[in-house]
């Protein structure tokens, strides 16, 4: 999860924002079809929204758009990148064609937001991070993992112990389809069993290190280690 600051610009028109309320509300009780459309023209205008308030709206999937920049950069097959560096013996650069000639796993669990949301039963597939770690050969010396992104300011981290768990993927495919812009692709990390803060979205790095480093929220005041129900004060029913 990540959540809007302002920028500098513009902002949209109230018109604007009060037709992407309307959508919103009749994402919820019309069909798929126009869900679709709900969801994408809510991602289009979160990130030009200084207010912030679009993030506050679910779209269709039941998602919510939030970003900690004004804008992102779109990434595609041509010129996106994964590197893995740090405390490893052989350090890899990725590209999308490579991480998808990887094994792929499929899980199924339900997402948890801290703010409250819930989105039950998603489907995320990708390569497991511990595999990617094994490829990479990580040093004896090695702790933890810290994450970034392509918006040029997300962070996250998790233990060693951690990143080696079989529910945690370097996703490519979210809903039975590639992983889109808006949710964070066209790779992002998926911690299953924790808050999704932790799911880093436009995943670009993977650093082994020797110590956690925590993350953009955990600066802020979120717990590094967010076991869906276990932590940040909240009692949710796990994920996984």
């Amino acid at each position: 999860m990540n959540s809007e600051r302002p920028e500098e610009g513009r902002p949209i028109g109230r018109r604007v924002f009060l037709g992407t309320i309307g959508l919103g509300a009749l994402g919820v009780v019309t069909a798929p079809v126009l869900q679709r459309v709900t969801e994408s023209v809510l991602g289009t205008f979160s990130g030009k929204d200084p207010t912030g308030l679009t993030g506050l709206l679910p779209n269709g999937g039941g998602f919510r758009y939030y970003s900690v920049t004004g804008s992102v950069p779109n990434k595609t097959a041509a010129d996106y990148q994964l590197k893995i560096d740090g405390l490893v013996d052989k350090p890899r650069t990725f590209s999308l064609a490579d991480l998808r000639a990887l094994p792929q796993t499929r899980l199924v669990k339900d997402v948890q937001c801290v703010t409250g949301w819930r989105v039950p039963e998603t489907p995320f597939e990708g390569v497991r991070l511990s595999h990617l770690l094994d490829l990479a050969g990580v040093r004896g010396s090695a702790k933890a993992i810290r994450f970034t992104c392509f918006d040029g300011a997300y962070s996250e981290s998790l233990t060693l112990d951690q990143a080696r768990r079989p529910d945690i993927l370097v996703a490519l495919r979210m809903q039975d389809k590639a992983i889109g812009h808006d949710h964070g692709g066209p790779v992002r990390l998926y911690v299953a069993p924790m808050y999704f803060y932790k799911s880093a979205k436009w995943l670009s790095g993977i650093t082994v290190t020797d110590k956690v480093q925590p993350g953009y929220w955990e600066h802020l005041g979120y717990d590094v280690d967010a076991w869906v129900g276990r932590s940040n004060g909240r009692d949710d029913e796990p994920t996984s």
